[in-house]
Order: C-alpha cells, then sequence, then structure tokens
C-alpha cells in the first residue's frame, strides 16, 4: 500500500501511519451537540474526514470510521425547556437538520453514527470502573476524574497545567481535589433528563461519552485514528485521554487530527459569539460542491477565513470542473463511446495519491487534477478517443475521491438531435441558426 503520513497532534509531528490491523483503519471524529442548526464550522471537520475516509477507501483500506452526536447535554435541556419540547424531539430535529446537510455535501454514510442517549449504561459502568480503580473519586454528590493519576496530563494539548491561571482557564470548585479534575457524573435538582446510577441519580459529563463508544463499537480502547476540531484538543480530548490511560491504560488513539477553525471576518464561527451562518441556509443559495471544494483545497489544519471572494474563487474552480465533465459527457455521447472501457492514467493519478499521502495536502493534488483537465480539453478539440477514454476513466477516479457532485444535465436523444443540428448549422456558416442551437443547448445545461 501507498505510504501515508499524518500530522499527529500528540507527537507534533509528520509521521508514518501504521495501522493497527493490516488493511484496516479505525477512525472516530467527535460530532455536533444536536441542539441548534449546524452552522458552517460545524462541517468543516465532516467534510474534511469525509475525504480521509474516501482516500483510504481508494488506497486499499477497510475503513470503519464513527461519528457520534452528543444528544444529553445541558444546552438541549435548555432548548427543550425553552420550546416546550422534550429533549428527544430536540435532538432528532437537529440530527436530521445536520444529515440533510451532510447528504446535500456528499458525505459518505458511516460504520456508525452514535447516540450518547443510546451508551448510557455503558458510561455508567465506566464510570463505576473509574472509581473502583482510584481514577475518580466522590465528592458531595458528584463524581470527579482525579488527574493526579496520569503522570503527562496536557502532553496531547500542550499545555502546561503548572502556568496555567486556573482562575480564567478552568473552572474553580471546592468540591474537587484539584481545578483540572472534572466531572464525570453529576447529580442535578433541574427539569432534564436524570439517569439511575450505583453512585446516584443524575447524568454524565461531557468528557467521558467518546472514549466509552470507541470502546464498545470497536471492541477496543485504542484506534487508529481520532480527531475532531481544533478547539476539542483542550480539554475535551486530553480529558479522553487521561481517562483512557487511567482506567484502559491506553492512549485511546495512536494518530490525533486536529482540524482548524472556521473563521468570519478573522474571528472564529461560534453560536456564543453570534456571528455563525446556519449552513441549511447558505446550501439554498449555494452549491454544495463549492462549499466542499472551499473547505479540502485548504490545509486542514490552518483557520479557514470564509469570505465572498473565496467563495466566488471556488465557484470559478468547480465550474471548470463541471464544464469539463460537460464537454466529456457530449463527446462520448455523440461519438458513442463506452466510458467504462478507459484505463487509469498513473501519472496524473498517482501525483494526486502522493500529495493526499503526505497529510492530505489536497492543494497539490489538484495541480495535477487541473493538468488532467487540462490535457481533456485538449484531446477533446483533437478528437483523441482513446485519450479521451483514459482521462475520463482518471478524471472519475480522482473525483470520487474528492466527492464532487458536478451535476450535469442526462443527454437525451432530443439534445444529441439539437447539437447535431447545432454542428451542421456551424459547419454551413449559418451562425444566425447556429447560435439559437446553441442556446437551446447552453439552456439544457449541455454547454
Amino acid at each position: 500500500m501507498v505510504k501515508i503520513k499524518i500530522f499527529d497532534t500528540f507527537e507534533g509531528k509528520i509521521k508514518e501511519f501504521k495501522p493497527i490491523k493490516e488493511g484496516e483503519v479505525s477512525i472516530y471524529y467527535c460530532g455536533p451537540t444536536v441542539y441548534d442548526y449546524g452552522h458552517l464550522g460545524n462541517f468543516k471537520v465532516p467534510v474534511f474526514f469525509d475525504l480521509v475516509h474516501r482516500f483510504f477507501k481508494a488506497v486499499g483500506y477497510k475503513v470503519k470510521m464513527v461519528s457520534n452526536y452528543t444528544d444529553i447535554d445541558d444546552k438541549i435541556i435548555k432548548k427543550a425547556t425553552s420550546t416546550n419540547k422534550t429533549e428527544k424531539e430536540v435532538s432528532e430535529f437537529y440530527i436530521k437538520d445536520y444529515e440533510n446537510n451532510l447528504n446535500l455535501l456528499n458525505v459518505l454514510p458511516l460504520y456508525n453514527n452514535p447516540k450518547v442517549s443510546n451508551y448510557m449504561n455503558d458510561i455508567i459502568e465506566f464510570i463505576d470502573l473509574s472509581l473502583k480503580k482510584d481514577a475518580s473519586y466522590k465528592s458531595g454528590e458528584d463524581i470527579y476524574f482525579d488527574v493526579s493519576k496520569i503522570d503527562d496530563y496536557g502532553s496531547l494539548s500542550k499545555m502546561n497545567i503548572e502556568e496555567l491561571d486556573a482562575g480564567k482557564r478552568i473552572s474553580v470548585s471546592e468540591k474537587k481535589h484539584s481545578p483540572f479534575d472534572f466531572a464525570l457524573w453529576k447529580m442535578t435538582d433541574d427539569q432534564g433528563i436524570k439517569f439511575d446510577a450505583p453512585f446516584g441519580r443524575g447524568r454524565p459529563g461531557w468528557h467521558t461519552e467518546c472514549l466509552v463508544m470507541i470502546n464498545k463499537i470497536f471492541n477496543s480502547p485504542l484506534i487508529d485514528i481520532h480527531g475532531g476540531g481544533f478547539d476539542l484538543k483542550f480539554p475535551h480530548h486530553e480529558n479522553e485521554r487521561a481517562q483512557s490511560k487511567a482506567v484502559y491504560n491506553s492512549n485511546l488513539a495512536n494518530y490525533w487530527m486536529h482540524v482548524g477553525f472556521m473563521n468570519f471576518e478573522d474571528t472564529k464561527m461560534s453560536k456564543s459569539l453570534g456571528n455563525v451562518i446556519a449552513m441549511r441556509d447558505l446550501l439554498k443559495e449555494l452549491n454544495p460542491d463549492v462549499f466542499r471544494l472551499f473547505i479540502l483545497k485548504a490545509n486542514y489544519r490552518a483557520p479557514l477565513s470564509f469570505s465572498q471572494e473565496a467563495i466566488d474563487t471556488t465557484k470559478r474552480e468547480v465550474e471548470k470542473y463541471r464544464s469539463v465533465k460537460k464537454s466529456l459527457n457530449l463527446y462520448l455521447a455523440t461519438n458513442k463511446l463506452n466510458d467504462k472501457v478507459g484505463t487509469l492514467i498513473e501519472s496524473y493519478y498517482d501525483s494526486f495519491i502522493d500529495a493526499l499521502a503526505n497529510d492530505f495536502n489536497v492543494a497539490n493534488g489538484l495541480t495535477a487534477f487541473d493538468s488532467l483537465v487540462k490535457n481533456i480539453n485538449t484531446s477533446i478539440r483533437q478528437k483523441d478517443n482513446k485519450s479521451i477514454l483514459d482521462l475520463k476513466f482518471t478524471f472519475d477516479k480522482i473525483n470520487d475521491i474528492l466527492g464532487l457532485r458536478l451535476k450535469t444535465a442526462e443527454i437525451s436523444e432530443e439534445i444529441l438531435s439539437i447539437y447535431s443540428k447545432y454542428e451542421e448549422a456551424r459547419n454551413n456558416k449559418d451562425y444566425e441558426l447556429s447560435d439559437i442551437y446553441r442556446k437551446k443547448l447552453i439552456e439544457s445545461d449541455v454547454l
């Protein structure tokens, strides 16, 4: 298999990817807390990891990719209370909206999409085990994880806990042994959902759910890749890893991948800041391919600024790819060529794959794709049937990894008839008539 290199957040460097099981890759990235419509920043992570999914499949791996829904959370309870709905009604409504957007963005179905509510017994068992292993403690009616039980807390996020100002960076409570200790289980007298546990009736904190679901779904406390947004490094992923180390003696993942923020006017998109654009609203006006390519062509680890200028540039790029696909479809249809008999052109494909194998450098991969597109246009002008079939086959193989739909019109017999008349008028230099047919072909999205 191709040699793959990935930037590992934990070690802070690019490493060669070596799977736990030969020919298989296990991946988990943290999904949304479903209490509101997903905004643009919420979709940078799933679009990027969809590329990872498609890439690993393309190079021959069996991929098990998982992403969760946090459907037990104080924000959901607050929304349910304010709208006179149940937590389940709220979460299911926003899960449906999120999944509709994923479908529009052509994100592949995952191996599993677990909901926290379906793993509550497993979460309770884990917390009970953490108490028995002296990794956590009961304080009042709450359960806290004891970060002193591991010797390298902060090593994932590169936080120097001795230098952190506890009063500013983390919550302080008289209940906790250390300001860095975090709640695994909390008792509450609010109207939100509660669960019975050996240590009292309440609900879990946020940081336990993912590592428990990883262990149950993959049947192992260690996976190949764990990822999510850059903001999850601390405290969420740091705390997940701490629990896994203390209870399972496992780092949870061999590679940690973090996706940079989506910015709007140089400020991170955030519901709390009120500077978000709902994806459902954007995709009513924008071709999903444009947003997808906008995400993918940037360095996934870097912040990405959303602007009209950047979107307009990406629109032109998507239209370039869609235009060459239209030209290919029309040429094959008019010449009655079978597009399934082409042969992969390794020079283009291998260059694209090599770029992605180097920590998913899509920008470099698109250089090969653009060169391929240019060659397609040349071959169509030259009417080189063999080259066109091979180029079309290679174009489709690369685009399958990019995941752009590039929707084009179906070429019917009626369209072929109009095109034949258009060509005849052009050959006869009847430009007035050819313009009439050309207009019809443009309106049919064939030209």
